[in-house]
């Protein structure tokens, strides 16, 4: 049976970072990077990927810091900015995946409305078989039971699947539910690793 490769999104086959916006819009990273804390984006951006709506999010984050309103509405209204273009050599290897027939798929920690956005942006998501989508689900990676949902839904045994991601916490979960998990550094890398395993020529 040829083993199925599961890929993370962001930070692996499609760029994304807040700065990208928030450079056209604060003066430089210091400022960007107060912002940031300030309203503590990190953990906000963590809520709206596990499946918190926009519009209530935005609502509420700027009645706690009214003076940030007009920076806080960006990130929905040009969010795509954040956003700017895809990994062509992680694109490359996927596409060349899918062509020597393996079974892909995919797990992502991404709000439901954004994801939308996105997957008609790139046409390469239409190479998986499936994309489990933490806003969707209303779970998130590192915790196991997205992993497992994924299998489920698929029919796909963890011994039998390798995972693609550029997060250590997530690698490390993975690994403990017993996937063959690759650490996303570089493109050349995953293409030699995936080499390794027989699944690139």
């Amino acid at each position: 049976m040829t083993r199925a490769v599961i890929f993370d999104v962001g930070g692996v086959l499609i760029e994304w970072n807040p700065r990208h916006l928030y450079s056209k819009l604060l003066p430089d990273d210091a400022a960007i990077q107060a912002f940031l804390d300030e309203i503590g984006f990190h953990d906000w951006n963590l809520a709206l990927d596990e499946g918190a709506r926009w519009d209530a999010s935005i609502a509420e984050l700027a009645a706690r810091h009214p003076h940030r309103r007009e920076l806080i509405e960006a990130a929905h209204l040009r969010w795509h900015e954040m956003l700017p273009h895809a990994f062509d050599d992680s694109v490359a290897i996927l596409e060349q995946l899918a062509q020597n027939g393996v079974p892909l798929y995919a797990i992502t920690n991404f709000s439901s409305e954004k994801f939308a956005e996105t997957r008609a942006r790139f046409p390469f998501f239409a190479h998986f078989r499936d994309i489990v989508v933490s806003g969707d689900e209303r779970l998130l990676k590192p915790e196991a039971p997205i992993y497992q949902l994924c299998l489920a839904r698929n029919g796909l045994t963890v011994e039998n699947c390798i995972f693609i991601d550029d997060n250590a916490a997530n690698i490390a979960a993975a690994t403990a539910l017993g996937f063959d998990a690759i650490r996303f550094e570089t493109a050349k890398k995953l293409y030699d690793d995936l080499s390794a395993r027989g699944l690139l020529a």
